[in-house]
């Protein structure tokens, strides 16, 4: 470590008050931007050089787009902010007392910080399986898992064992929330319609693609009515929905579930579950189940108030008594609210407490396929789908990637083709 006011890397010394984030996802980012115009000095702290838009890794993941599609440089972001400056490093520790972010090459002292960590995947104590069933989080994660499906098929063609074939063509996603429900129908339409034709040994329409989930039904954030439309949605495209399993073992020949059925697969996907970063150690704090730290109605620490934690590190109950779900749109409105707090105490004035807008829940499935609860409208099939696909490409950070994506999109819905398959880092 360094000493106090010398810090190796870190910005130098500011007239005026220090906002430090830490994280450059949904939250963090919509934080810095909305601070673009106040009189204080922003620093931004990623491990990673890009913001990425995480609800279309999946689609990395099967091929449909390529990563730098869905991600964009943090600097590019920031970059006529002049207030704003970013530094990619990773944050190790929080010292309270020195009022300093400590990272693993510096000390960057802070007036308001600002913990946008985000979730990271929860494997119940199986922490072993994370190298057997990745998740979606990262971008390497979607482009290892990429390479795992498209392996799979490689391997399958080129084999003569049949026993081994049926494995290698076997898909397993655990978790029927919207991650696996959307990885699942985007699996099945990679196989039953983009390789057709592809392969001259086997068929991939015969692959058999497997959605597990421990409870009762799929998307169980979703009214009940919606739950039962998406899954007859996936089962449409060939996919074989398993509720009520859970799974009590996985390795790299297959998987087994609770009632003891053993099932061989070659690539498991693991959409099970997310816990908070480790933010709450950093900062000294206890936390709920899930990891996540428990804040005061102005989204700060109960005992600091120059210390604020957003989005999914974050568990908030908001002025109207909701519990505030760990979805984007929530990050971005804690992000946005968090700016303006800051932005109102330094003019000297008062916030009232946050009360979060929730403007419906979307989940695709594929094709013309999806579901959509907007309160008192709910759609299902096609209409959700363009809602769907509206939405996201709304949200998607600059005018180049929604162009890119929507033409993907465009060429994938009319020709079925998907140019992203690639094998890479193997």
């Amino acid at each position: 470590m360094t000493e106090r006011g010398n810090p190796i890397n870190s910005p130098p010394p500011s007239p005026r008050p220090r906002v430090v984030i830490v994280g450059a996802g949904f939250g963090g980012l919509n934080a810095a931007v909305q601070l673009r115009r106040a009189p204080v000095e922003v620093v931004v702290i990623d491990r990673r050089n890009y913001h990425l838009f995480q609800p279309l890794l999946y689609q990395v993941a099967t091929g449909l787009l390529s990563p730098a599609q869905i991600a964009t440089p943090i600097r590019h972001i920031l970059s006529r902010q002049k207030n704003a400056s970013v530094l990619m490093e990773r944050v190790i520790g929080i010292d309270r007392v020195r009022r300093e972010v400590v990272t693993d090459m510096s000390r960057v002292p802070f007036d308001y910080l600002i913990i946008a960590t985000g979730a990271r995947h929860h494997y119940f104590g199986h922490e072993s399986w994370e190298t057997i069933a990745p998740g979606l989080k990262k971008i390497d994660e979607a482009t290892e898992i990429r390479a795992r499906i498209l392996t799979a098929f490689e391997l399958a063609e080129a084999g003569d064992d049949d026993e081994q074939r049926r494995r290698l063509l076997t898909f397993a996603v655990i978790g029927a929330g919207p991650t696996g429900v959307e990885m699942a129908g985007a699996i099945a339409e990679l196989a039953r319609h983009a390789m057709t034709g592809d392969f001259r040994r086997i068929d991939p329409a015969r692959a058999r693609i497997l959605l597990i989930e421990a409870g009762d039904r799929v998307l169980t954030s979703f009214p009940p009515e919606l739950s039962e439309k998406a899954m007859r949605q996936l089962e449409g495209l060939g996919v074989e929905v398993m509720l009520r399993n859970a799974v009590t073992a996985c390795d790299e020949d297959g998987l087994t579930l609770s009632g003891g059925e053993r099932i061989a697969c070659s690539s498991i996907v693991w959409a099970a579950g997310v816990m908070a970063s480790p933010a709450a150690k950093w900062l000294g704090e206890t936390t709920d189940r899930a990891g996540r730290v428990p804040i005061g109605p102005d989204l700060s620490l109960m005992d600091d108030p120059a210390i604020f934690v957003i989005g999914d590190t974050a568990a908030v109950t908001d002025a109207k008594g909701q519990v505030v779900p760990g979805v984007a749109p929530a990050a971005k409105q804690m992000g946005r609210y968090v700016a303006k707090v800051i932005r109102n105490r330094l003019a000297g004035r008062s916030t009232p407490a946050f009360v979060y807008r929730d403007w419906g829940n979307l989940a695709t499935i594929g094709r013309k396929a999806a579901v959509a609860d907007f309160g008192y409208i709910r759609l299902s099939g096609l209409l959700a789908w363009l809602a769907w696909s509206f939405a996201h490409i709304w949200f998607l950070i600059g005018f180049r990637n929604r162009l890119l994506v929507l033409v993907d999109w465009a060429w994938a819905y009319f020709t079925y083709d998907r140019g992203a398959r690639l094998i890479t880092g193997r």
